[in-house]
């Protein structure tokens, strides 16, 4: 029987994303990797390397796609806080990602894929310009870094939420209020970015 490298590849991205999501990269352990995608450990040295190379593998899939789910389309200040609305839903469905970046953030000196992220994100800034030719390159940039900021910072700091709201951080409409929270400071930021500019 022939083994089939992308399923158990897939397995591993997987497993790895809830591990490390969870743990970070220090205190994640690829024999509970291994163990939730039901494969030898052996195969994510042969397919990664090493740890940190599952690591960067992951955090290059998660990213990837959210890249290829949710892109900016259309112009003006309506793309931006539509863009902004997809954005946070996608965090909120995938909180991984986030906690994700945040690990990275806490325990490496660079980021992973460096080279081929910040590519990604000049792309991003591309298009936000061309939605929104008023921005100038800087303010494209300090807006999607805003807006990812505020997407990610709901999945990756809960207990501030229960801090602030108790027992209505909870609440059924919490997570629409908070959508509504993010697109109206980003459409704020972007109004007072373009009126400086």
């Amino acid at each position: 029987m022939a083994w089939d490298t992308e399923r158990t590849r897939r397995l591993l991205l997987d497993a790895a994303a809830g591990e490390f999501s969870a743990r970070g990269l220090a205190g994640a352990r690829v024999d509970r990797i291994a163990a939730e995608a039901g494969v030898n450990k052996e195969r994510i040295y042969s397919y990664f390397g090493s740890k940190e190379g599952l690591f960067t593998a992951v955090i290059g899939d998660r990213l990837a796609a959210v890249l290829d789910a949710v892109s900016i389309t259309g112009s003006g200040i309506e793309a931006l806080t539509d863009y902004a609305g997809r954005i946070f839903d996608y965090h909120s469905a995938h909180p991984e990602l986030a906690r994700l970046t945040f690990w990275e953030g806490l325990e490496d000196g660079a980021p992973a894929a460096e080279e081929a992220r910040a590519a990604a994100c000049a792309r991003k800034v591309a298009r936000l310009r061309e939605a929104m030719p008023e921005l100038d390159d800087y303010a494209a940039r300090e807006l999607l870094l805003t807006l990812v900021t505020l997407c990610d910072g709901y999945p990756s700091l809960p207990n501030l939420d229960r801090l602030y709201f108790g027992d209505d951080a909870s609440a059924p409409d919490r997570t629409a209020r908070r959508r509504a929270a993010v697109v109206a400071t980003v459409e704020a930021l972007a109004s007072a970015l373009t009126a400086a500019g």
